[in-house]
């Protein structure tokens, strides 16, 4: 199959058996290298699922330690355009972001290795948690809210974030609650670094969070996930998610769309073997990233643009 940029889209067991072939030479050059580590920039919503899932496996199979910095996808994006980080790896937690920003640049291959759902994770300890853990409607209770007593990823650092308003709008349609997207963005509070957006929560400064369902399972939180209609995880609604769009203060254009987190190696990385090792190993390890509250349907991974020959021979 073709994917969005021309390239091949393969099943989970291509992928896998491509990953297979690479053994005997992608991976014994990494280690014969004495590549020792493997630098990745990250989306944030992976901190926890690397640094304790799947960090400590990879290191474990590879010898290869992982160093992961972790920030929203458009922020670390412009990292890596204005060099101001020189990552090995990179991870997005939107897959066309990447495409649209790092092709051509930084690399023109990718391969997307997880989804994930949207909804809101909260402190069942709280009033607002209480409810929501009892079942009522979030979209009747959220927009009554104390002012910063929910908070959102920043739209315009984040994919989380401005997955965020676009759920709020298609909420609004879905519920038949016009001013729900406005009086919703009236009194969250926009938080500028997504690794402490559950942290608020856990430690009561918030009562609740529009999260990823990973982020609340990696953190233990409670979690009602949204309805198919907004939480951007059915690929049969791409086209509905897409009747939404954000622009963020950089300019650039997302219509909604289904999560899908997608990872490269860097075209001028230092540990580029490594790099490849920690793309196979993402690929070959579907348990480690459901066990951590991600999903990997039978659809990935899958691979796009041209891809390198020790991934893809």
């Amino acid at each position: 199959m073709v994917a969005p940029n021309g390239g091949t889209r393969r099943t989970r067991r291509e992928v896998l058996a491509a990953g297979a072939a690479t053994v005997a030479g992608g991976v014994a050059g990494c280690l014969d290298s004495g590549a020792g580590a493997v630098s990745v920039l990250s989306a944030g919503s992976l901190a926890r699922t690397f640094e304790e899932h799947v960090g400590p496996a990879f290191e474990s199979e590879t010898g290869i330690e992982l160093r992961g910095e972790y920030y929203g996808t458009n922020a670390l994006i412009r990292m890596v355009e204005d060099r101001t980080k020189h990552p090995d790896v990179v991870v997005s937690a939107d897959a066309a972001l990447l495409r649209d920003r790092l092709y051509g640049s930084v690399t023109d291959w990718d391969v997307a290795f997880a989804a994930n759902s949207l909804g809101i994770g909260y402190d069942t300890r709280t009033r607002l948690g209480s409810r929501l853990d009892a079942g009522d409607p979030w979209y009747e209770l959220a927009p009554n809210a104390d002012s910063d007593d929910i908070s959102i990823a920043d739209p315009d650092l984040d994919p989380l974030g401005y997955r965020a308003v676009q759920g709020f709008e298609l909420a609004g349609r879905t519920h038949d609650l016009p001013t729900l997207k406005r009086r919703m963005l009236g009194i969250v509070y926009r938080e500028p670094e997504e690794p402490q957006l559950v942290t608020g929560v856990t430690t009561g400064s918030r009562a609740a969070a529009i999260v990823y369902r990973n982020m609340a399972v990696d953190h233990g939180i409670g979690f009602s996930e949204f309805p198919a209609e907004y939480n951007f995880a059915d690929p049969d609604l791409a086209d509905h998610y897409a009747t939404v769009e954000y622009t963020t203060d950089g300019g650039y254009t997302a219509p909604g769309r289904p999560i899908l987190y997608n990872v490269t190696v860097c075209d001028d990385a230092d540990a580029p073997a490594a790099g490849r090792r920690f793309v196979e190993f993402l690929a070959d390890n579907p348990d480690r990233l459901t066990a951590a509250g991600l999903s990997v349907g039978e659809e990935l991974p899958r691979a796009a643009g041209d891809i390198p020959e020790a991934i893809d021979p």
